[in-house]
């Protein structure tokens, strides 16, 4: 796979702020993967995403050193517009998203594609497509400011999906759903992978991340302390000694192991769990 995102030794301070929130970042994304970003608060994660859509330090301001190269070019060299196409952004807060100058659902997802100059027969089929996607279709002529939480989380990912960009970035989508709401959104994500999208997406779920992620990226302190295969990643011990979490079937795999009953694998999932639990109860 072609490399479609790099980091390149970078590092980036706020304004106003001496210390840099994230520093000496260096990785790569290849295209089509899903990454999953974990650690604990103000460990990174948020600002790894911004640097990813230009938001630091086109939007933000602040100190940015290094390079982030998006297709083979510095992100600053992109016309703001032009990267706004290829990178698609689901913000953690969904009402933050919402532009509060449409009067409906339906205006609102299809704003992006408005401002695109799409043709109107195009643009109207795009924006009943993605809401029924997302299950807001019974939505579509309501306020965006009369929603609840998790109904204007939807509406914030059918007016990022809308434009069919080929970078997805999501901070903590789930943030406001439940746990069926959270199943869909992954199940979206699920569909962005298998139409050959990159796929960013911050999240504590962990048990979710690994079942549908491709790699994770392990951050803290505003460093990355680890990248690799999900299940790789997710599995290592040593993770909760930065203070980023594990999924809890792998703090079960070291309990087991400390009362001197280790089981003959690591467990990601529950699943796995109870099927290594009875396999060692059967010998």
């Amino acid at each position: 796979m072609s490399v479609c995102v790099e980091y390149q030794d970078v590092s980036y301070a706020y304004p106003l702020t001496k210390k840099a929130a994230v520093r000496h970042l260096n990785c790569k994304l290849e295209t089509g993967k899903c990454y999953g970003v974990i650690g604990p608060n103000a460990g990174g994660k948020t600002t790894f995403c911004n640097l990813l859509m230009g938001l630091c330090p086109n939007f933000y301001g602040g100190t940015l050193k290094g390079n982030v190269m998006i297709k083979g070019k510095r992100m600053q060299d992109w016309d703001e517009s032009e990267l706004a196409v290829h990178i698609g952004y689901v913000f953690q807060d969904p009402f933050a998203q919402v532009s509060g100058i449409k009067e409906t659902v339906f205006e609102e997802i299809g704003m992006g594609l408005e401002n695109l100059g799409v043709e109107q027969e195009e643009m109207i089929q795009r924006i009943l497509n993605m809401a029924r996607l997302v299950k807001v279709d019974q939505l579509l002529q309501k306020h965006p400011l009369a929603l609840s939480g998790g109904q204007c989380q939807r509406v914030a990912f059918a007016s990022v999906l809308v434009l069919n960009s080929d970078i997805v970035v999501i901070d903590e989508p789930t943030s406001q759903l439940d746990p069926e709401g959270t199943l869909d959104v992954f199940e979206i994500i699920r569909g962005l992978k298998e139409m050959g999208k990159t796929v960013v997406i911050a999240e504590h779920k962990l048990d979710l991340l690994v079942e549908y992620c491709d790699e994770i990226i392990a951050m803290a302190g505003g460093e990355i302390i680890m990248q690799g295969p999900a299940r790789q990643v997710l599995s290592n011990p040593v993770l909760p000694e930065h203070g980023v979490q594990i999924p809890q079937v792998v703090q079960l795999f070291s309990a087991m192991a400390e009362a001197g009953k280790p089981l003959s694998s690591i467990p990601i999932n529950p699943k796995e769990a109870v099927e290594l639990i009875r396999r060692q109860k059967e010998v």
